[in-house]
């Protein structure tokens, strides 16, 4: 059966607002043992929602996104074991050689916890505020994982691309997982797949219905095989396929009934939101015994 993770987003809510109290959230799913936390990005929204890809937007703009390098600094020193990633980062808001900073930092932290989940977003209004091209942005994410690899295994470091180029850079610390795992999240093309077979350890699809994961699943595999890569080993964090009553709540137990197709269907991962499964901070315990309950029948 599949490693559980959480997502923490919007669980500010919980707290009144106070996003600080979602620490103690993760620091419980630690000690009960869920193996990843996630959180998502955006440095800024723009007003043009409806341009979102994946059906309706339902966050209002005033929704706020906080900065997943700086809560799982936060999460890191206050959690043991779980892993820390993001569902996902939108990388080339980042440049280049701070992002390997930021991810090196976090993963000598945490001690070596880190998989970096990254992505490209879904606004070209973000981009324009960052000052980043929207054009490119694929070959960006490129070029800045390859960074990423140079700068923590070589010193000095040289790397000449369309959109970083530097010679005899020397960046520490380095960090603790070698090589540190890289997840993207990417829409299931062939161009995309063939990238993570290149230079990733994982996905991160939007898809969570086993039916349709499966030939995806089986898709990337073949890149990673004709890449001389282990199929194997490939790491993919699906979120559980929520089961809604008639009365717009959730229902775990049909929820969780759902998660062995999705096994099947290849998700090594599936990951839970406690603010749409859980009704609070008081029947946290009651939700993480039910989900943990799929790592406990491996």
């Amino acid at each position: 059966m599949p490693r559980v993770a959480i997502g923490v987003y919007g669980l500010q809510r919980w707290f009144d607002g106070d996003f600080a109290g979602v620490i103690d959230i993760v620091r419980r799913s630690d000690e009960k043992g869920v193996d990843q936390v996630s959180i998502t990005d955006h440095v800024v929204m723009g007003e043009h929602l409806e341009n979102y890809p994946y059906g309706p937007f339902r966050d209002p703009l005033t929704c706020p996104w906080y900065e997943p390098i700086t809560v799982l600094g936060a999460l890191a020193g206050a959690t043991k074991t779980i892993r820390l990633s993001m569902g996902i980062l939108i990388a080339p808001l980042r440049p280049a050689v701070l992002l390997a900073k930021q991810l090196a930092t976090l993963d000598v932290m945490s001690r070596g916890r880190v998989d970096a989940g990254l992505g490209l977003g879904w606004q070209k209004e973000e981009y324009d505020a960052a000052g980043v091209p929207w054009e490119g942005r694929y070959a960006r994410m490129e070029e800045q994982v390859k960074v990423c690899k140079a700068l923590w295994s070589e010193a000095p470091a040289a790397f000449h691309g369309k959109t970083v180029d530097f010679e005899k850079i020397h960046a520490y610390p380095r960090p603790v997982q070698d090589p540190l795992p890289i997840w993207f999240g990417l829409a299931p093309t062939e161009k995309n797949f063939a990238r993570i077979a290149a230079l990733g350890d994982g996905w991160i699809p939007m898809e969570n219905d086993a039916e349709k994961l499966a030939p995806m699943v089986d898709n990337l595999r073949a890149a990673f095989h004709a890449a001389g890569r282990d199929p194997a080993k490939i790491d993919v964090r699906v979120v559980a396929p929520y089961v809604f009553r008639a009365d717009y709540t959730c229902d775990l137990d049909a929820t969780l009934a759902k998660v062995p197709a999705l096994v099947e269907a290849g998700a090594t991962v599936v990951e839970f939101h406690p603010l749409y499964l859980c009704s609070g901070p008081d029947d946290l315990d009651r939700f993480l015994d039910a989900i943990l309950v799929l790592k406990a029948a491996r």
